[in-house]
């Protein structure tokens, strides 16, 4: 057999809700589950309207951004820009970022690689503020 996995983003646990983040935010962090290790992959998703409660950026690592449904809008230091599906963001480690809903929601995958540690994002709670 392969050294391979196949698993479905939707069956990671959801880790908003131990965050304080439901129901506005999903969040299922699947780079353990997959059995990652220079790779971070996550299913994210903001009700409508809703805004990340954080801005973050990383150390080393430098992350893209897949829109997979609904639109919304992504504050990349001191710009704002607005996403839609398929749309795919590129970000560097040092830009901070932080996603907006649209009316009818926002899913996106996060891609980061390679992975340093849990210590390589650093978050900033109500970085965008209104």
């Amino acid at each position: 057999m392969g050294k391979y996995t196949v698993l479905n983003l939707e069956e990671v646990e959801d880790s908003a809700p131990k965050a304080g983040m439901a129901p506005a935010v999903e969040a299922r962090f699947a780079r353990e589950a997959l059995g990652l290790e220079r790779a971070g992959i996550s299913l994210q998703r903001l009700a409508p309207n809703a805004r990340m409660p954080f801005g973050h950026h990383q150390r080393e690592q430098e992350e893209v951004y897949v829109v997979v449904a609904g639109s919304g809008q992504v504050a990349l230091d001191s710009e704002v820009v607005e996403v839609r599906t398929w749309d795919a963001v590129r970000v560097p480690p040092e830009t901070m970022r932080c996603f907006e809903a649209g009316e009818e929601g926002l899913a996106f995958i996060a891609f980061g690689a390679p992975y340093n540690g849990p210590g390589d994002a650093e978050m900033t709670p109500g970085w965008w503020s209104s």
